[in-house]
């Protein structure tokens, strides 16, 4: 080998040392499940995969009940033996494309898709479950530096709700909107525990978009909002609100993860999602109001205002997913300076 060859070699390396890595999760890495069972779901799928150009390769149809909230173990596991055979190395991702069934027994959904099923992620309710490797994670490529895929639920009762929040979401790309977080401390003690971490996640958004830590039970008539968090058993006021494309909103309560009814007056996470945000979060049993099962505010909006993606940004702020579910369009980024090319 020449001086020239080897020169250039030492050089090539060590710019694939330096160089900062890809992000991976994109159209190329993201694999989306249809269930051809589900009219809506067939539905939501193609048209996810149209607005997203995402490649026939990485679509996988499996079919299994539409019409109850829960799969029991073996349902789901045969279900995932399928995905996993068809989804491609590449695959770093899923997207499901429906809203009911939201729980594999006491898992949700797409901590089950992401893990598979493992009672050590849901059991025993509310104490302590196995935590993410994912959490407050530098892997850029999840599945094949972690072994799991983090999985979102496209989710919506009818195809109006999802193409908005679908067209929501390819909108917010690269926008940088001009929004606000809203981070409210509210009147029930048992769910407004999360309130402890708002001033960290102040000093992690200072600078970057106006924060308001607000002592109320709802936040009514701003026009603006790009993060929502609070801790009510359900949320008045969101009809009058403006969610900039992009938003992320939950609220911590026990059942806000069971999306096709109330539980005890609490709010499905779906009206988040109906209301204009882009994304939410729902535990579907009951979690205890343990922090680690909630999406910890200042990592959420410190992964996203960088540049991750809706999916990334979410579940990186959870330690304790096992039951709860992510809910949105999985591929939202409005701090992304440049989105990748599909393949």
């Amino acid at each position: 080998m020449t001086f020239a060859r080897t020169a250039l070699l030492l050089i090539a390396m060590t710019f694939a040392l330096t160089a900062p890595p890809a992000r991976a999760l994109d159209a190329r890495h993201l694999a989306v499940i249809i269930n051809t069972a589900d009219p809506l779901s067939v539905r939501i799928g193609e048209y996810y995969a149209a607005q997203r150009r995402i490649s026939f390769q990485n679509i996988i149809r499996v079919a299994f009940p539409a019409d109850r909230t829960t799969l029991t173990r073996k349902e789901f596991e045969d279900i995932k033996e399928i995905v996993d055979k068809k989804a491609m190395r590449r695959i770093q991702a899923f997207a499901l494309t429906w809203a009911v069934p939201y729980r594999v027994e006491c898992m949700s959904i797409t901590s089950a898709f992401a893990f598979g099923y493992d009672p050590a992620f849901c059991e025993p309710g509310c104490k302590p479950t196995r935590p993410s490797p994912y959490f407050n994670s530098r892997a850029s490529l999840p599945f094949a530096q972690l072994g799991m895929r983090p999985a979102m639920a496209i989710a919506a009762t009818s195809f109006e709700h999802a193409k908005e929040l679908i067209d929501r979401g390819v909108e917010s790309d690269g926008k940088f909107p001009n929004g606000a977080a809203y981070l409210l401390s509210t009147s029930d003690p048992a769910r407004n525990v999360r309130s402890a971490a708002y001033q960290t996640a102040r000093r992690v958004i200072d600078g970057r978009i106006p924060v308001s830590i607000l002592k109320q039970d709802s936040l009514e008539g701003a026009s603006d909002v790009l993060f929502y968090f609070t801790g009510k058993h359900a949320v008045q006021g969101l009809q009058t609100l403006r969610f900039v494309p992009g938003a992320i909103a939950d609220h911590l309560t026990s059942f806000g993860g069971n999306l096709s009814r109330q539980d005890g007056g609490q709010m499905s996470a779906l009206r988040w999602l109906e209301a204009g945000a882009t994304g939410s979060y729902g535990t579907v049993v009951e979690p205890c109001n343990l922090l680690q099962k909630f999406p910890d505010p200042a990592r959420v909006t410190a992964s996203y205002l960088k540049g991750d993606t809706l999916i990334e940004a979410y579940w990186k702020s959870v330690a304790m997913p096992g039951q709860g579910i992510f809910i949105g369009e999985p591929l939202a980024a409005p701090f992304r300076r440049q989105a990748s090319a599909p393949e």
